[in-house]
């Protein structure tokens, strides 16, 4: 998180975020996040979660039209984990403000079940084909969408945004890069078959699978417009990215698994993978390996790494400076 946006957090707005969803604030356990401060509690024998968004990070149109695509997907079958409402009178979105800096405060169902991490998540086909299933219906619904608050594009993402801002002086080669892949992306059709409204986070740390295998989506923060292509190339970058160069075997095996039982889940009931998805997921990778360099850069103190994130960075500096991306050369 932004250290500047963690010295704003006062245990006040948690209180009083607390106060208006009937809670007193030792109810809330504080368990973590990235971009947003997030709390769990328990009412009524359900666990939920409490998420406060920085004004920073997003607009309360950006948080509308967030919780109207989960209960849009939430409508139509897709196990997703949903907001609540403070009160009948609401959209389920509380704006507590500090002495000079607001945020926005949304409660959210828990998913049920565990998450799946590392190593379990790798060369585990059965999961690949259920996130190909579930995402192959994300993007079915997002072509039918007709939504009354419209999300931004990837163009507007965040991180992209700020990237100059969170990036160190040496990092000029990522900035070089970033406009380079910004373009080639803009220049890529669009069309309804092949662009709409994506999660743009779907990893195992932002799902549960509960004992019969099904999973609960969450975590739709990052949620955007573009291309469907995008929404498969974050999967697998982030089954990928933990394999350094020296590991290149274990990774094209790794790339091939997932592809081919993704595919399998993803095009079941006569659902077809978007056209041309393959040829773009280069392109997407190289992008989503930039977001993650910017996003550790913003949050993460790298003056001494260790020995993993050194090794990630030395790899990830060398792909990103020579234009290539994790699966480049695997055919």
């Amino acid at each position: 998180m932004d250290p500047r946006i963690r010295s704003r957090f006062r245990t006040e707005i948690a209180a009083e975020g607390a106060a208006r969803y009937g809670l007193r604030p030792e109810e809330l356990s504080f368990i973590g996040g990235f971009q947003n401060f997030i709390y769990s509690y328990a009412k009524g024998g359900d666990e939920f979660i409490l998420r406060f968004t920085p004004e920073s990070l997003r607009t309360p149109e950006d948080l509308e039209a967030e919780l109207e695509w989960i209960r849009y997907l939430a409508s139509n079958g897709v196990a997703v984990s949903e907001p609540i409402s403070a009160s009948q009178s609401n959209g389920g979105v509380e704006r507590i403000s500090g002495d000079d800096f607001s945020f926005y405060a949304i409660s959210f169902k828990r998913a049920p079940g565990r998450s799946i991490g590392y190593p379990e998540c790798l060369g585990n086909p059965s999961l690949y084909e259920r996130c190909g299933r579930l995402t192959g219906r994300l993007h079915e619904l997002a072509r039918l969408y007709k939504p009354t608050a419209r999300r931004h594009g990837w163009e507007r993402n965040h991180y992209l945004l700020r990237a100059r801002e969170y990036l160190p002086d040496d990092c000029a080669f990522l900035l070089a890069a970033l406009d380079d892949v910004k373009g080639r992306i803009a220049r890529l059709p669009i069309s309804d078959e092949l662009y709409g409204l994506i999660h743009a986070d779907i990893n195992v740390g932002n799902f549960t699978v509960d004992a019969g295998g099904a999973i609960t989506l969450f975590d739709f923060d990052e949620c955007q417009y573009s291309w469907f292509a995008e929404d498969i190339a974050i999967q697998l970058y982030y089954l990928l990215y933990v394999f350094g160069e020296d590991s290149k075997a274990e990774r094209k095996a790794q790339y091939e698994l997932f592809l081919e039982h993704f595919a399998k889940g993803y095009t079941e009931e006569g659902r077809r993978l978007p056209e041309g998805w393959k040829d773009m997921l280069p392109l997407f990778l190289r992008l989503r390996e930039m977001i993650v360099r910017i996003g550790m850069h913003r949050s993460w103190d790298l003056r001494e790494p260790d020995d993993w994130t050194r090794d990630f960075l030395r790899d990830s500096r060398m792909r990103i400076a020579n234009g290539v991306s994790v699966i480049d050369g695997f055919g």
